[in-house]
This record gives C-alpha cells, sequence and structure tokens, in this order.
C-alpha cells in the first residue's frame, strides 16, 4: 500500500510541475491577452509603450513582461498572482513610477475605482 501511495504522490507531483510549465509556456503579449485592458500607443525597436485600463474587478489572464516600468495615471488597487500561485496586492499611487524586472504575471484589479497605466517596456540593444 505504501508503495501505492508513493506513486500517486509521484504522480501528482509531476502533474502539477507539467500543468505549472504549460501554464507559464502559454503566457504571452499582454495586448493579446487582454486587449478589452491593454492598448499598444508605441512601439519602435527599443521600446513598446502600452495603457492598460482596469475596470473595477477586470482581471487579465497570465502573460509576461520584459523588464518595464510602469506609470500610475489613475490609482487604486491590484492583485497580482505570479505563476507559482503567490499573489499580492499592490496599492497603486497616480504619479508614483514603479519598476518591475521581467516577469510572467495575472492581475486583477480588486479596488472599486478604475486604475489606469502607462506601461513602458524595455527591449534588447539592437547589436552593432
Amino acid at each position: 500500500m505504501n508503495r501505492h501511495i508513493r506513486v500517486i504522490g509521484s504522480f501528482l507531483l509531476v502533474t502539477s510541475a507539467f500543468l505549472l510549465t504549460v501554464q507559464v509556456a502559454a503566457a504571452q503579449d499582454p495586448a493579446k491577452v487582454g486587449p478589452d485592458i491593454y492598448k499598444v500607443v508605441f512601439e519602435n525597436a527599443r521600446v513598446r509603450v502600452s495603457e492598460a485600463t482596469f475596470k473595477p474587478g477586470a482581471k487579465i489572464k497570465m502573460h509576461s513582461h520584459p523588464d518595464h516600468f510602469v506609470y500610475p495615471l489613475a490609482g487604486g488597487k491590484l492583485k497580482i498572482t505570479r505563476p507559482d500561485g503567490k499573489s499580492e496586492e499592490a496599492e497603486v499611487q497616480p504619479g508614483k513610477v514603479m519598476w518591475m524586472a521581467a516577469e510572467t504575471h495575472k492581475g486583477q484589479n480588486v479596488g472599486e475605482s478604475e486604475v489606469k497605466l502607462l506601461v513602458v517596456e524595455l527591449k534588447e540593444e539592437p547589436k552593432k
């Protein structure tokens, strides 16, 4: 019986790891995952600038960003959840710039006000 429990436990562990990998691999461009939230307003070889508008309760699926900074235009409360399931809530304040290293996450407006962000994603420096 202990052998069966170990086999089932191993199966569940492998399955969980696989599902987490699939979720991260499926993470993609926020403008494609959440076109109702993210609007690209400028893009060139060095940066991409998007305006993200989260109405109260709005959610965006798992997506990825390169190194980027966020300039809040209208503040509120956002919940950010990472692929490992850990989440945190952030009180976003207008005009308070936030630097964020490359990451994958999903987000939700858990506050009562609309949150509007200017998101500037950095691209790799062109090779010379």
